[in-house]
């Protein structure tokens, strides 16, 4: 209590509030809140007490490298002068190294599904001593086609256990896999699936698509402030990041094509300022905690109406404001409406503003459509 009075944590959020005394008393639980409510510390904050008096372990599953870095930065703030240890297994980092975090004995291990597997394969790891699981963005694993590795993650468990989970969005797939994984869990709903952060603006511009990328450079113009552009594929990603710098803004790009040393310089640049925009796709939509960005622009809408609630999450976080534009052309109009059927309510449509003119495009040739070249690989076989 006297850490979290130095790191000026008065008065816990909602979801902390509920969540908290449930999780102290070991039992389980599923917990529905905005992102941005302080999910983290609602499970963090039980784990640390009940894991500093036991020899037991806890587990932390998450779906990408970049909020498992996150959440293990924010626990060990709190849990630091307990002795807290932690060991953080993601992709795209040293075997080697987290094998040592291993071997040191860590309270609560800290892992994406994938890398989690590949530890449990080589036997470098057992979950017999875990006590508490935690699945956070739980729906998020299932729509990165994690439900395979999920089931064999708790196969390794030990039935006598604590779980909890906690997402802004729970599908009907996260209550059945809660029947099949929890006892008896309790469902702690600050605020129903899909409800949105309250003090988020959100505008719609109906656009073609060619005219996309002069619309964010007048956006630019307008608000002054940092800046998370939401795109839906990788190519996209980059090639945007590139046309934003030719118009004179400091940006960088920030998708799965990224090592996890470039993903890292990335969030660090954007976190102090030193990039004013960063181009992502949907990896970032959840794994992003960075106070004062001003504008969410959704370039693309997602491909799944839950994942704008998580993009749009990344701005008015911790009682701030913020505003979120989507860019949407005019066939997405049956994706519009799923949206606002997830949100509740009719997003506002603004007019087009008059636009800058067009950019020529000076990154690398494009050769999407070259046809690929198979060999024929036996040696007796004529190649073509």
């Amino acid at each position: 209590m006297s850490k979290l009075e130095r790191l000026g944590y008065k008065n816990p959020t909602p979801i902390q509030e509920q969540a908290i005394p449930v999780a102290i008393q070991g039992k389980d639980l599923v917990g529905v809140a905005q992102t941005g409510t302080g999910k983290t510390l609602a499970f963090g904050i039980p784990m640390i007490q009940c894991l500093n008096n036991t020899k037991r372990q806890g587990l932390i599953v998450l779906p990408t490298r970049e909020l498992a870095l996150q959440v293990d930065e924010a626990l060990r703030k709190v849990g630091a002068e307990m002795g807290l240890r932690t060991a953080v297994l993601i992709g795209g980092a040293s075997m080697f190294l987290q094998k040592q975090a291993i071997a040191r004995g860590p309270w609560i291990i800290i892992a994406t599904p994938g890398r989690l597997m590949d530890h449990l394969g080589q036997r470098t790891l057992r979950l017999d001593t875990v006590k508490i699981v935690v699945l956070d963005e739980a729906d998020r694993m299932l729509d990165m086609g994690f439900a395979p590795k999920i089931k064999q993650i708790f196969q390794a468990l030990p039935r006598d256990r604590q779980t909890m989970m906690f997402s802004a969005t729970i599908p009907s797939e996260i209550m059945k896999m809660a029947t099949t994984y929890m006892k008896l869990p309790i469902r702690i709903e600050v605020a129903p699936s899909g409800t949105t952060v309250e003090k988020v603006t959100q505008e719609i511009f109906v656009i073609p698509k060619d005219s996309k990328v002069r619309l964010v450079e007048k956006l630019l113009q307008q608000y002054s402030g940092s800046t998370l552009i939401f795109t839906r594929t990788k190519f996209g990603a980059k090639k945007l990041n590139k046309i934003i710098r030719d118009m004179g803004h400091t940006a960088a790009e920030l998708h799965s094509n990224r090592s996890l040393s470039q993903r890292k310089e990335a969030l660090n640049g954007f976190k102090f300022g030193r990039y004013r925009a960063l181009i992502a796709t949907d990896i970032a939509s959840r794994g992003i905690d960075v106070t004062g960005i001003e504008l969410v622009i959704n370039f693309d809408l997602p491909t799944n109406a839950e994942d704008y609630v998580h993009r749009i999450g990344r701005t008015a976080r911790a009682g701030a404001g913020g505003h979120a534009i989507s860019l949407v052309t005019p066939d997405q109009r049956v994706q519009l409406r799923a949206i606002e059927r997830l949100v509740r309510k009719t997003l506002p449509i603004s007019r087009i503003p008059d636009l800058p003119p067009a950019r020529a495009y000076t990154g690398p040739p494009i050769r999407r459509d070259e046809p690929r070249r198979h060999y024929q690989r036996h040696p007796f076989r004529r190649r073509y």
